[in-house]
Formats: structure tokens, sequence, C-alpha cells
């Protein structure tokens, strides 16, 4: 059994579990990895008809792990750019996966963790999770999971989330279309089942082709996905590596304000 994911199936349902509690389930190489070949499984497994993504503990998922962005501070650009494709193929993986998908948001997500969010084709969250896009307060940007928030809360929100990295709540979330629903926690199991209880009704074949329509007509293609997440890592890595991107990492890390927050 993996120790950063769990998998679970019942009825024709995969349930996929962060299972990293006690960092609040953030990302490190082992959970990407062990993510993407989970939903590369999925996807080719013709006993799944949907697949449920969550998280153990009280949060679904913090972004990255504090240990693995220290290891990014020394790292070369060429060594953060393949660092971030190896997250962009996970989302991409997610994005567009051949089975529906939902997100059971059980608690907080955080950068990466909202990527995920947004990859699903639904998303039903507790009423007290928070969530942000908090990239350039560390002198980043949301690159690399900027098309799929883009395609799930529209470039105005969005816009206003990337340059502000503020957080927000659950009621938020589901205005701006993060969130399908938003129930109380107690509620929220029902919430999923209810939902699943549809998919199950529904053609597989009609499913994943419904599905890649509503991409395709959007616009969402693949293979275009793909070169866009070759473009967003370049950017990424470029900012890790600027002066602006190690003071705001190192500030982080350091737990003290970055340099610019004294200005004025």
């Amino acid at each position: 059994m993996s120790q950063s994911i769990q998998i679970a199936d019942h009825g024709g349902v995969r349930r996929i579990t962060l299972n990293r509690p006690q960092v609040h389930n953030a990302f490190d190489d082992g959970l990407i990895a062990e993510l993407t070949a989970a939903l590369e499984h999925a996807g080719e497994d013709g006993s799944v008809r949907a697949v449920v993504l969550t998280g153990e503990g009280a949060s679904f998922s913090a972004g990255a792990d504090l240990n693995w962005m220290r290891g990014m501070v020394g790292a070369s650009e060429a060594e953060n750019r393949e660092d971030s494709l190896r997250l962009a193929t996970l989302m991409r993986t997610l994005q567009y996966l051949p089975k529906p998908t939902i997100a059971r948001v059980n608690g907080a997500a955080y950068g990466g963790g909202v990527g995920l969010v947004a990859c699903c084709d639904i998303a039903i969250g507790v009423d007290t999770a928070r969530f942000g896009l908090t990239e350039v307060k560390l002198g980043l940007v949301p690159a690399v999971i900027s098309p799929y928030v883009i395609h799930a809360i529209g470039l105005r929100q969005a816009r206003r989330l990337f340059v502000t990295g503020e957080l927000f709540d659950a009621t938020t979330a589901l205005q701006i279309g993060l969130l399908h629903q938003c129930v109380p926690v107690e509620q929220l199991d029902d919430a999923v089942n209810a939902t699943l209880d549809l998919l199950v009704k529904a053609g597989p074949v009609a499913q994943a082709e419904a599905k890649q329509l509503a991409l395709r007509i959007a616009g969402a293609d693949e293979n275009s996905a793909a070169r866009i997440d070759r473009e967003n890592a370049a950017l990424i890595a470029r900012l890790r590596v600027s002066a602006e991107g190690q003071e705001g990492l190192g500030a982080f890390l350091g737990k003290r304000a970055a340099s610019w927050c004294n200005q004025g």
C-alpha cells in the first residue's frame, strides 16, 4: 500500500485519498508520482466508472510541501523546470481523465490543491474549507495550475485571486465556480454519494464523449495543454531562481516578511 495515497474500490467507484495528513496532504515528488500513476491506471481500468479524489485528515491539500520547497531553493533552473513538468503532467492527467471525477473537498486547499479541485469535473466541499492561490506572496505565480483554474472560475476571478494572493472561504469558492456544492461536514459523503448515483446511471462511453465534448468546445485541447504546460513550467522555473523568487521563498521558509513588504 502506498504511503502517499490510498486507493479503494467500491461499486465501480475508485476513491483516491491523499494520505499525508501530517503535512496537510502537501505535494512532494513521491505524492505527485504516485497520484499521477493512480489516475492513469484508473483511466485505463474498464471496471472504474468514476473517481473520487479526497484528502485524509483535516485538509484536502496544502499545495507544495515545505521540505520539497526547500529543495527547490537551491535547484537549478533546469531542475526546477523538470520538477514543474511533473506537476503539470499530474494536473493534465486529471483534467483529461476519461472517467468522471469528483473532488471531495474535506478541508483546506491551497496552491496546487486548488489546481486539483479545478481539474475535477465536479467539486463538492465542506462549508468550513479555506482556499488560496498565494504564490505571489512568494514572488512566484500559479503557473502550472493556471489553465485549469481559469477554466474553472473564469478569467475575471482568476486575475483578482492571482494578483492578491488572498485566502477565501467555501462560500466564495461556490460563488466563483470552484465548488459546485458546499455542505456541512456531516453531509459531505451524502452529497458525494448522491452525485455518484447519477454518474453510474449514465452510459460510460457517452459520458467520456460528453466530457471531451465540453472540454473541446471550451477550447481545452490536451495537445495544446501539453505545449502550455511546457511554457508554464519554464516560467515558474525562471521565477524560482530569480532574485525575487529566491527572496520570497527564503522569507517564507525563514518565517519573515519578504523585503518588498517593507517598501513604502
